[in-house]
């Protein structure tokens, strides 16, 4: 089972909260953090993209870092972890991402992917006049289905006539191709996301459900299996959770009320006007499921709070859910929470034991 970090390319990380940490985003700071994911025997590290934040008094990812030139950067400063960057389907031609990630390939020695984001949020799009109307929610993926498409031709061939609905090639070269194979990760959570997940990519992410329930995002990853069962193709659960870790589950649990209870009303506000535009989506889209009412200071993402033991014995039982291919995690403080996963948690995991992880010092 692999283990990654969902870096902090955006403010605050993903807590919408007036009383977690507080801090901007830097290549400094997701260099120390990816990093310290290397030392530590953590498998990949992705980042978002997202073009447009949420306000409120935190001004919630109102800053944020652009995705594939930050991951180019720490490709330079790694030399083992899988590194995933995001393209916003809407914002660039897949003929100049591939060639983008054939370049990252080549700087990395072969360890980059990319993150297809058909998005969710027309906010982000409609600033620069590039949203196509909401009529987009309904043949989101399959844009996103040509899309990589494109990208697959010029991978493999270099060079791609592809004729589509969305996009039209004639005769595209893109030379050199790349020397490994660009693994494509979706994020799909309703039937259709799944699908083109199922179709296109090689993993896709589930979002973890609840607080301290970490196997109950099960029912999710079947629907993945079942799908790539109708394909035929190997495609894997990265399942996203959050951590909050201290040496007591008394102390975890009241730093996580703590985070509850300064909740950024207005970034909230903006985040559920958002996911509302999407009026055709079935309850299990992310939009819908990031603005469920119940405690969205940490966007729904499943979330493990605890001492060191409970967590790490909770994420252990991830290694019994059928279709999960790994675990991708965030930090309430991504330095201290880190350091925390790799010197205090990791040892204690039966399953990162059994796949030869070795803790650094």
């Amino acid at each position: 089972m692999d283990m990654g970090v969902f870096i902090p390319i955006g403010n605050n990380g993903w807590l919408i909260s007036e009383t977690s940490p507080q801090y901007k985003p830097s290549f400094e700071l997701n260099k120390q953090v990816v990093q310290k994911a290397e030392a530590y025997g953590l498998d990949f590290a992705l980042s978002m993209i997202k073009l447009h934040g949420f306000g409120g008094k935190t001004e919630f990812w109102d800053y944020n870092l652009e995705s594939f030139t930050l991951m180019a950067a720490l490709a330079a400063v790694t030399t083992k972890i899988r590194l995933f960057a995001s393209t916003a389907v809407l914002t660039l031609p897949p003929a100049l991402v591939a060639r983008m990630a054939t370049t990252i390939d080549s700087i990395s020695n072969g360890r980059f992917g990319i993150n297809i984001v058909s998005g969710w949020q027309s906010a982000e799009y409609a600033q620069m006049g590039l949203w196509p109307g909401d009529a987009y929610f309904g043949y989101r993926y399959d844009y996103s289905s040509e899309y990589v498409a494109v990208m697959k031709e010029l991978w493999a061939d270099g060079v791609s006539n592809f004729k589509g609905q969305h996009f039209t090639m004639t005769d595209c070269a893109m030379k050199p191709v790349p020397t490994n194979p660009i693994k494509i990760v979706a994020a799909g959570q309703s039937g259709r996301g799944m699908d083109f997940a199922a179709e296109y990519a090689d993993y896709n992410f589930v979002l973890g459900i609840g607080i301290n329930t970490p196997t109950a995002c099960a029912e999710t990853c079947q629907k993945l299996v079942a799908a790539a069962a109708r394909t035929g193709r190997d495609v894997g659960a990265y399942v996203l959770f959050m951590v909050i870790a201290e040496e007591t589950d008394e102390h975890a649990q009241a730093k996580w009320k703590r985070y509850r209870d300064g909740a950024d009303v207005g970034a909230l506000w903006w985040m559920a006007d958002q996911g509302s535009k999407d009026t055709n989506s079935d309850t299990d889209s992310t939009a819908a499921r990031i603005n469920l009412p119940e405690g969205a200071v940490n966007m729904n993402i499943g979330t493990i709070v605890g001492s060191y033991a409970s967590v790490a014995a909770m994420l252990d039982q991830m290694e019994g859910v059928e279709g999960c291919k790994g675990i991708m995690l965030t930090f309430d403080d991504f330095i201290i929470g880190m350091d925390e996963f790799g010197q205090r948690i990791q040892p204690l995991m039966r399953s990162r034991a059994q796949a030869g992880v070795v803790t650094a010092p």
